[in-house]
């Protein structure tokens, strides 16, 4: 389908917004945007008048489809929690597409999510980024693995701990951590070894990965909320020379400056949880403006289910009435976790070449009032509002729509 999404107020992030702006779409991508685009014969006219035009959100730091809601135990596939390192394991083998969660994500206009492994483990495995809409997770995908999760402090001390074995302390993950690096570098030297002599060389799944990582192919998405733990993933990542990002960052804004300094970006949240243990004591929705201001690189994640993931573009909102700059609360859920993910070749904003990825709001996204109306996944219409109806977003029965 070719079409032109005309008339609305066309916000593309990372340029100026274009009030009465056309964004063209042909073949799955976007082609134009601007004030006074042409639209070609043929073109199927949408209009936006009245309407807010955005691109699809992306949320950074998502367990849908591995974490299923409703599903108890058995759709709960996020932690693997009885191997430490998890390096080997792949969230794109545990998602499942019918996931009520993907339904409610284009209901809020989240068109993107990259999915990680829980928190349980100090690895926990490779991460990876799909559009919210499709049958199987392959026709959904964009990149993976898109990363590796790690994860300091309580969640994998209480894992291992319970079971009264290795890691239970900080110490202790932060040694499994270290260890596995180690081997991967030593795996890679061998390797290389074997291939300049023409030997075989048995692979492993587990150092495969991680020797990537040490490569900086793939950025090392790291779990952690106090500063304390925060300082410990910087000194590792100098010690190892991999790419950091901090996920959650609950105490990010007390080390601000030396984040910014040494480029370290932070994908903050959850932001609407209760303080519900010790890591969490000094969650704030002011934090994200605090690290903005300090020029820190911004994304703001649901965690989904830990907040549902069609709130996002509301913890947005509450974060700008707390100090967040308005454009960067905007860019935090856009343009900031496509760049940080890797991925703002496909998606992120309104800019010719990217996926035809758009959603047409009732007006400003971050008035708690407004609501997507349609929703586009690659020029293909997979969600409209129905006043009445319940959400629906079905690939396996609806051609296009829920209409």
């Amino acid at each position: 389908m070719n079409f032109a999404i005309s008339g609305g107020y066309v916000v593309p992030v990372d340029s100026a917004p274009i009030d009465g702006g056309v964004v063209l779409i042909a073949d799955g991508k976007i082609a134009e945007v601007g004030a006074d685009v042409r639209i070609p014969d043929g073109f199927e006219i949408v209009d936006a008048a009245g309407g807010w035009v955005l691109p699809g959100f992306v949320e950074a730091h998502g367990h849908l489809g591995v974490h299923e809601e409703a599903e108890g135990w058995a759709g709960s596939d996020t932690n693997e929690m009885t191997d430490p390192n998890g390096a080997r394991l792949r969230a794109l083998d545990a998602i499942n597409p019918a996931d009520l969660a993907f339904a409610d994500a284009l209901s809020g206009g989240v068109t993107t999510a990259v999915i990680k492994p829980g928190s349980g483990n100090p690895i926990g495995g490779q991460t990876v980024a799909v559009k919210c809409w499709g049958r199987t997770v392959d026709e959904m995908l964009i990149k993976e693995p898109v990363s590796v999760k790690s994860a300091l402090g309580e969640n994998p001390k209480r894992v291992y701990g319970d079971q009264k074995k290795l890691p239970s302390t900080r110490q202790g993950i932060a040694a499994v951590i270290r260890e596995a690096l180690m081997k991967a570098e030593d795996y890679k030297a061998r390797k290389a070894a074997a291939a300049d002599e023409g030997k075989p060389f048995d692979r492993d799944a587990t150092l495969e990965i991680l020797v990537r990582v040490l490569d900086g192919e793939l950025p090392w998405c790291q779990h952690t909320h106090r500063a304390d733990d925060i300082a410990t993933a910087l000194r590792l990542a100098a010690e190892f020379g991999y790419r950091l990002v901090i996920n959650h960052g609950t105490e990010g804004h007390l080390l601000a400056d030396t984040l910014a300094a040494r480029n370290v970006p932070v994908i903050i949240g959850p932001l609407f949880t209760s303080r519900s243990k010790v890591e969490l004591r000094q969650r704030s929705l002011r934090n994200p403006g605090i690290l903005a201001r300090a020029g820190v690189e911004l994304a703001i994640t649901t965690d989904h289910p830990v907040v549902p993931i069609h709130f996002l573009v509301h913890q947005a909102t509450l974060a700008v009435k707390e100090g967040l700059d308005r454009d960067t609360a905007l860019r935090s859920i856009t343009v900031n976790p496509a760049r940080i993910m890797g991925i703002d070749d496909r998606v992120g904003a309104l800019r010719p070449g990217l996926d035809g990825d758009v959603v047409i709001w009732s007006g400003d996204p971050l008035d708690v009032m407004s609501r997507a109306l349609r929703v586009f996944i690659s020029g293909r219409e997979v969600y409209s509002y129905t006043e009445g109806e319940p959400i629906v977003a079905d690939p396996y029965y609806r051609d296009s729509s829920n209409r």
